[in-house]
């Protein structure tokens, strides 16, 4: 037992709604709203000491539990419901360790906690593993800042033997024997990371395509955007229904984006490709990607990944390999990604590569980011239209982690007002100029956020 072991001491927990400036559309269903969770965790060391470490992430009901027989409100009222036997489940825990000690101990039991609220609530489909990772991932991230805090430290300064009870081995198998998380995690961030901007299915990327404008003073069309915070990066999302209304949306993107980058003197600028699981096959994607080299070949070369193109549930969709398309471009799962065996089966099935998000827990994915490592794949981090707190928890995250090479940034855009309070004291992460984060600033204690 090392002397910086933590207990948990107590937990409390609440919800924050907020309203979307405009509707972002991803998996077919736009969204005008955002329920906020923020998490408490005090801690004790077996020395005495305490702190309390805070953690925040939105719900994300319609990204980790789409259904079509479940409503928007059916689905949040179930997540609420998970959240209020996690926060009970971790208040109650016994277990003394590093918080990747705690976590893992009690991760099997939120999931048979979502198991028993799915037959409680009888819903029509059960509460899947990426939700009740939702679910849970403040508490995990209260847990890392509490311990940070406690101990004087940013919790990236916590990963190795000196604070570590085990090695990779006991988390990842015998694989990993002997290895410990610091050699995969940067103990300090990097500098800068560029900005990966959204340009979601309903968002305007000509003046022509403003219906009405809202004039509340930030940009309304990609060219706008673009000029006024400098960006270089940017994500296109796609229907992956509609081949032709899809190849025509990167190519309209590319136009704007040349036309504007030209007028700044840019000449070098990337996208990234998200379907959000809706290409019926890998022919449809190998197809769009032929189509889009034809008619845009320099936009086509600016392609950087591609991100979870076919249904999450790879092992009902075995046939949706991905070599072919992950030789023209990095392909990477995201809803798929829920644990090791998922990366395992997804490098069977020819993905390259791992979408990291701070909602699926910081114990989590900094475990897959080790696998993930180890196994040469190809590495980004994205956000769930993350504000405040959780955006400093992803940026932290990415900037820690060798070989992810942007940020993406989406309650900027669409729930500013949810990161005004956060903008004077994390002006790098909140105020954007030249495209980038300057995440060099993220050495607070714990996660840095408060």
């Amino acid at each position: 037992m090392k002397s910086t072991n933590i207990r948990i001491e107590d937990v409390t927990f609440r919800f924050e709604d907020h309203h979307y400036r405009t509707p972002i559309k991803f998996g077919g269903t736009a969204l005008d709203r955002v329920t906020m969770l923020d998490v408490e965790v005090t801690v004790s060391t077996l020395s005495g000491q305490s702190a309390r470490g805070f953690g925040s992430m939105p719900m994300g009901n319609v990204w980790s539990f789409p259904s079509k027989a479940i409503s928007y409100d059916q689905t949040l009222a179930a997540m609420k419901t998970v959240v209020t036997r996690v926060a009970e489940i971790t208040r109650t825990c016994k277990e003394v360790g590093h918080p990747i000690d705690i976590t893992w101990a009690l991760e099997h039991n939120y999931l048979r906690a979502a198991a028993e609220v799915s037959a409680q609530l009888k819903l029509a489909e059960p509460i899947p593993t990426l939700c009740t990772l939702v679910c849970a991932s403040p508490f995990d991230a209260a847990l890392h800042d509490a311990f940070g805090k406690v101990h004087g430290l940013n919790c990236y300064h916590t990963y190795g033997l000196d604070f570590m009870n085990h090695d990779l081995g006991y988390f990842l198998g015998d694989a990993f024997r002997g290895e410990t998380l610091d050699r995969y995690i940067d103990r300090e961030p990097k500098a800068k990371m560029p900005l990966y901007h959204l340009v979601g299915a309903l968002d305007p990327l000509e003046d022509t395509d403003i219906a009405k404008r809202l004039n509340d003073g930030l940009p309304e069309s990609l060219g706008e955007w673009i000029k006024t915070d400098g960006l270089t990066h940017l994500k296109i999302k796609l229907n992956g229904d509609n081949i032709d209304w899809d190849v025509e949306r990167v190519a309209g993107v590319d136009r704007v984006a040349e036309r504007t980058q030209a007028e700044r003197g840019v000449k070098q600028w990337y996208y990234s490709l998200d379907f959000n699981e809706k290409c019926p096959n890998v022919q449809y994607l190998l197809e769009f990607l032929q189509r889009v080299q034809t008619s845009r070949p320099d936009g086509f070369a600016r392609i950087q990944y591609i991100e979870q193109p076919t249904a999450r549930d790879l092992k009902a969709n075995r046939h949706n390999v991905m070599h072919e398309a992950a030789k023209v471009r990095p392909v990477v799962i995201d809803e798929s990604l829920i644990d090791l065996e998922s990366i395992m089966l997804a490098r069977a099935m020819g993905y390259t590569g791992v979408a990291l998000k701070a909602c699926k827990g910081q114990s989590q994915s900094l475990m897959l980011a080790a696998a993930a490592r180890k196994f040469g794949m190809f590495l980004c981090v994205q956000d769930l239209t993350c504000p405040g707190a959780s955006l400093i928890h992803s940026a932290g995250l990415a900037a820690h982690v060798p070989g992810v090479a942007a940020i993406e940034s989406n309650a900027r855009q669409y729930c500013p007002a949810a990161n005004t309070p956060w903008a004077k004291t994390h002006p790098g992460i909140f105020i954007v100029t030249d495209g980038t984060f300057a995440t060099g600033t993220l050495t607070g204690l714990g996660l840095g956020a408060v």
